[in-house]
């Protein structure tokens, strides 16, 4: 070959890598929502539809129906292609049809269907799914992997997404990254988004929703949406973690103030009392402690009262869209409800003061109920859904349950599988885990015994034991291992294998008690907070 040819070979050599490269990868489906300017989750079609979150720039171009357009022309139901670079996840382009949605108030059989196969056991997308965690819960957040966006993270299940993180800890505990003072009584937990962390505190005779920058714990803004005048049995402050979707932030103060506030700013949007408004009502004394959830256009929360135990806001404006009336609700409760979805019907699951309810998302009507784990002191743990299981667990000597949902013409039953009486396994207030087809918590009233359970049986795999902390244990997983946080200021670190209970490392955090805020790991970062305080560890592997 002469040098001419081989130069010419050499170019189109390189010419077909360099497209292989370059060429954007093209998928199609629905936008199912927008964050703002920054990101977009598109319902990838199917026989089961995949969701899919890109990351939108200021070099993104959209166009719909062939004309140039903005990012905010693009609604819930629209169909899209879009054109992104495989390694950073940026969109270069847009192409949308006109196909919008009936708008929020039209009747529900006019909102976008998501199809789910029948045993509501979708795949959640890569950037939301735990290796570790069993692979059939729905997707309930639009964060990118490393976010925590949320009460009890990404999908509300206590499952981080995190991986390479620390296998041991020193004697002393990981290293501590920063601190910050000065957030105000609460028993909140933190959400992580966007760079930014966010919870909130009492500050003199205020309720206030918090955001501080998680490169070092700046206070950015600190925006007041309540009196808190309850004094939460005698224990003020706000319990609610502030749920992060977009470009903004959603937070409840102890006496039922709802409110929408700017993530960049902290300026408030809109505000609702659940008490004045709805009716609202607690089923003891310790004052409302849900954190909202958004679910497309839709935040719900559950005022408890009797003309509405649940409600569907439009999460823009703050607009009812319904509320939910059905079933004997004995007042709203301390957990915060989670999606499921069985046989094509959506729904909203929580712990009410009557026990558990189900209740459809189209439209506010109750499903079902259970009432063999409600006990008339407060029923805290949020339950946890996988496909069409439901885990739920209370304590005060009550005990644990699994559903199985089934639905048929748009009706919906949940059936016991089993029952663990309190002296088997009950949980208190801090919550348990499902991995690989098992429960791990904190068994006990007023404790927090480690205990592992097989999820489909109820068979008891070990414990309750003895761990390294005393009280009442909230926890939560990642990378192999439950986080266990005791309210006596102990965090312990326990292999997540039903084989054995292992301690893999302990230490004593330096906190006030009782330490009930619900740990957090994003980032690389273990988050405690604190009353005033938020400790932020660092536990990635170096």
């Amino acid at each position: 070959m002469n040098r001419k040819a081989l130069s010419l070979a050499v170019c189109l050599v390189l010419a077909c890598v360099w497209t292989a490269y370059a060429a954007p990868a093209i998928v199609g489906g629905t936008v199912k929502s927008v964050g703002g300017t920054t990101r977009i989750t598109v319902s990838i079609g199917g026989a089961v539809a995949k969701d899919q979150s890109f990351k939108l720039t200021a070099n993104t171009k959209v166009t719909l129906d062939g004309k140039p357009a903005k990012i905010a022309d693009l609604g819930e139901g629209i169909k899209v292609t879009v054109s992104y670079d495989k390694d950073s996840n940026e969109v270069t382009t847009i192409r949308a049809t006109s196909t919008k949605p009936g708008d929020v108030t039209d009747p529900p059989a006019k909102q976008p269907k998501i199809e789910k196969p029948a045993t509501g056991a979708g795949k959640n997308s890569k950037s939301t799914k735990s290796k570790k965690s069993d692979d059939d819960s729905l997707s309930l957040s639009n964060a990118a992997p490393g976010e925590w966006p949320q009460f009890r993270g990404q999908n509300r299940d206590g499952i981080s997404s995190e991986t390479g993180l620390l296998k041991e800890w020193p004697s002393n505990g990981p290293p501590l990254a920063w601190k910050a003072d000065g957030l105000g009584k609460s028993f909140s937990s933190v959400s992580v988004s966007g760079g930014k962390v966010f919870t909130m505190g009492k500050i003199g005779d205020a309720e206030h929703i918090i955001a501080l920058d998680a490169n070092g714990g700046r206070k950015l803004w600190s925006t007041a949406i309540g009196r808190g005048r309850g004094n939460g049995g005698g224990m003020p402050g706000p319990r609610c973690t502030p749920t992060v979707d977009g470009d903004l932030v959603y937070g409840m103060g102890i006496d039922g103030d709802l409110a929408c506030v700017e993530v960049g700013t902290g300026n408030l949007v809109w505000k609702k009392s659940l008490a004045d408004e709805f009716g609202g009502r607690m089923m003891s004394s310790w004052g409302f402690s849900e954190s909202p959830l958004i679910d497309g256009d839709k935040v719900i929360c559950t005022p408890g009262g009797d003309r509405a135990t649940m409600v569907a806001l439009n999460k823009k404006s703050g607009q009812t869209i319904w509320t939910a009336t059905g079933g004997r609700s004995g007042g709203a409760a301390y957990a915060s409800p989670v999606v499921a979805e069985v046989g094509g019907v959506r729904q909203y699951i929580t712990l009410v003061g009557a026990g558990v309810i189900g209740v459809a998302a189209k439209d506010g009507k109750v499903l079902w109920t259970y009432a063999k784990v409600a006990n008339g002191t407060a029923n805290c743990p949020t339950p946890v859904v996988k496909g069409d299981l439901v885990f739920c667990s209370t304590g005060y000597d009550t005990g644990s349950a699994l559903l199985k949902l089934s639905a048929r013409g748009g009706e919906v039953r949940a059936d016991e599988q089993y029952f663990l009486n309190g002296r088997t396994f009950q949980n208190h207030h801090g919550g348990f885990v499902v991995v690989d087809n098992h429960v791990y918590g904190g068994h006990g009233n007023n404790n927090g015994l480690p205990i592992c359970v097989e999820l489909r049986t109820g068979k008891v795999a070990w414990g309750p034991s003895r761990g390294p902390g005393s009280g009442s244990a909230s926890v939560c997983y990642a990378d192999g291992h439950v986080y266990f946080r005791y309210e006596g200021g102990d965090m312990a670190l326990i292999e997540a294998s039903p084989s054995r209970m292992n301690v893999k490392s302990s230490f004593k955090a330096p906190v006030s008690t009782p330490s009930w805020s619900h740990p957090a790991v994003a980032g690389g970062k273990l988050y405690l907070r604190d009353q005033d305080q938020l400790l932020c560890y660092d536990v990635k592997a170096q």
